[in-house]
């Protein structure tokens, strides 16, 4: 249970080093918007990646081939999502998703908490650890497509609102 021979530990280290440098050269070769977790579809690849790398780790019936196999298939993947969604507006709609505005100038906007299956609470929440503050004190809460939220406080006296500032979500 606690030890079960210097064979295994042997090849966790050779594996294990040769899966890192594998990984590494396929990180460098493929850019950095491979980890950028710009989107959903980014952050999946990403976990992904990392499930991988511990099966050729620890699962002795992974071999490394079949492993780095993997991993060049889910960077690949990604490449040819992300270079075919800078190319066409259908394939950036289908795997990129809108940042939405759930509050805006203090006001909540239920529909978009409705949609986005978020209750008031959760927003508060959010205002509080973001910006130490009540919701009614911050210009604007996005849910950004990556899935963390942006919280704009308000501005200073003499500055515009974010109604005022013209941006649009």
């Amino acid at each position: 249970m606690f030890f079960q021979g210097w064979s295994g530990i042997l090849r966790v280290l050779v594996v294990g080093a040769l899966a890192y440098v594998a990984m590494v050269l396929f990180l460098r070769v493929s850019g950095k918007r491979t980890l950028a977790k710009l989107n959903a579809f980014d952050l999946v690849v990403t976990v992904a990646l990392g499930s991988t790398l511990a099966s050729i780790l620890l699962s002795s019936s992974v071999a490394l081939a079949e492993g780095v196999a993997a991993m060049l298939t889910l960077i690949g993947c990604q490449y040819i999502v992300a270079w075919s969604s800078v190319r066409s507006r259908r394939v950036a709609r289908l795997v990129r998703s809108e940042p939405t505005l759930l509050l805006r100038d203090g006001e909540i906007c239920e529909r978009a908490l409705r949609e986005c299956r978020m209750t008031e609470a959760e927003l508060r929440t959010v205002v509080r650890s973001n910006a130490n503050a009540e919701p009614s004190e911050v210009a604007a809460v996005i849910l950004e497509s990556d899935g963390s939220f942006s919280v704009i406080p308000s501005p200073e006296e003499g500055r515009a609102s974010f109604a005022e500032t013209g941006l649009r979500l």
